[in-house]
């Protein structure tokens, strides 16, 4: 496809190369001759450039990605003018291409594989909601590559931003079908449950090589999600642990309320299900229990086992007497994997209890107080109100060298990690990890912020 010469970028553009052709305009690769690099850019369709609607919804887009382009999942923004009366954005070039492009043909991908690609989404989905934007289109042609085989999210062209003015309205239907959620295929207002919905939809056809609801047209495909039950990836993929089948029941639950509250949230519950508990640890489902040897019973706050928060929520007994003294702790974990449930019993010496209240006298709340607070907030989704909590956390618990510090440092890391924040993480994961010792948590989000950042 020839480069159209109706097309007049600014003169700064040169080398002018077609790269995509959508419903609303042109993607065009170009080099920037001022800075040097090689740019994407995308230009509103000629026949469009007269509609104040579209235009006001092109804008809107460059608006809404611009607020967030710090994020390194997400695309970043250069440039937003104008070419010939025509209204373009200018924006990073990914050489990768798109998870379209990977899914195209070649049937399911590596699971591990599937887990670096959502894992890349899900931060960038967390940190666009954490600013209030919502994505509303979440699918592969949306979710590109960079040279190193990182996602980046694009094309916030159907997004919703808080603080912009909306050119939606309830019954508007925004998105593409194979990926709507059942509240937006019913002309609703899209929220974040909508893009963990679509992300989720994204993830069963990697894992499978098809959607979930894949019908003959699009109008049925969008009643599908609405009124057909999950169908099993497992079943759709042999290969694939049935515990895959309770994470999906849940990430695409037809209420909004029903599905996981992070996108991160969901991508670890479905690495727990898809790696089976490995390295000792168990699947992180409703399955697992936490259990005190008999007549001892203190209960902690759910900081202590803050490195499993993203993947499901479960609860810490840990046992004390004596005035205080601390016991060992018999921990069962009830693990289902394909067929069979197992029962594992780990016998711990537990470490000194977060305190859950400001002490008497101290004139404001503790740090373990502000460490669990933020959690609370870190398990509701909200990152940008857990932040100062655990920031003040941390300050206040620096050089103490307790366990508590240790779970401040790490939900702090996580936290600016999922605001797309990267500023000390890695500092911030060394000094948990030289108080608790090697977690295969902190080694996770490590690779993650090694990759990110």
């Amino acid at each position: 496809m020839p480069a159209r010469p109706d097309i007049d970028l600014p003169p700064r553009y040169r080398d002018v190369r077609p790269l995509a052709r959508g419903g609303m305009g042109e993607v065009l690769r170009a080099t920037d001759t001022e800075l040097g690099r090689e740019v994407a850019v995308k230009v509103l369709s000629e026949r469009y450039a007269g509609d104040e609607t579209l235009v006001r919804r092109f804008r809107h887009e460059a608006l809404a990605a611009a607020r967030l382009s710090g994020h390194p999942n997400i695309v970043t923004i250069f440039d937003v003018g104008e070419g010939a009366g025509r209204p373009l954005i200018v924006m990073e070039y990914l050489p990768g291409g798109s998870l379209e492009e990977r899914l195209r043909g070649r049937g399911p991908a590596a699971p591990a594989q599937v887990l670096d690609w959502l894992e890349d989404a899900a931060g960038a989905l967390d940190a666009a909601h954490a600013a209030g934007v919502v994505h509303r289109d979440v699918k592969p042609g949306n979710l590109l590559l960079d040279e190193r085989g990182r996602v980046k999210v694009a094309d916030f062209g159907v997004a919703s931003a808080a603080g912009l003015d909306s050119f939606t309205q309830t019954g508007t239907i925004l998105g593409t079908a194979g990926y709507l959620s059942p509240e937006q295929a019913r002309g609703e207002r899209a929220s974040a449950a909508s893009d963990r919905y679509a992300l989720a939809v994204v993830a069963w056809e990697l894992l499978t090589g098809r959607r979930p609801f894949a019908a003959e047209t699009p109008a049925a495909e969008a009643a599908a999600h609405v009124a057909a039950p999950v169908p099993s990836a497992h079943d759709a993929n042999g290969r694939l642990p049935a515990a895959v089948d309770d994470v999906f029941r849940r990430a695409l639950a037809k209420d909004p309320g029903a599905r996981f509250p992070t996108s991160v949230g969901f991508v670890e519950a479905l690495r727990g299900a898809l790696e089976g508990g490995r390295d000792g640890w168990p699947v992180p489902t409703a399955a697992t229990r936490v259990v005190p040897r008999p007549r001892r019973g203190l209960l902690l706050p759910a900081a202590l086992l803050v490195l499993l928060a993203a993947a499901g929520a479960v609860a810490a007994l840990l046992a004390t007497r004596d005035g205080g003294s601390h016991t060992a702790a018999t921990v069962v974990h009830t693990v289902t994997l394909p067929g069979r449930t197992v029962e594992r019993t780990v016998t711990t010496s537990p470490p000194a209890p977060p305190t859950t209240a400001p002490p008497s006298g101290s004139g404001g709340s503790s740090g373990a107080a502000l460490n669990d607070a933020g959690y609370r907030r870190m398990q509701a989704g909200d990152f940008a109100g857990a932040r100062p909590l655990l920031e003040e956390a941390v300050a206040k618990l620096n050089g103490t060298g307790s366990t508590t510090e240790a779970y401040a440092d790490y939900n702090l890391a996580y936290t600016r990690f999922a605001l797309g924040d990267c500023t000390d993480v890695a500092a911030l994961l060394d000094r948990s990890e030289r108080i608790q010792g090697r977690r295969k948590e902190i080694a996770h989000l490590r690779k993650r912020v090694d990759r990110s950042c």
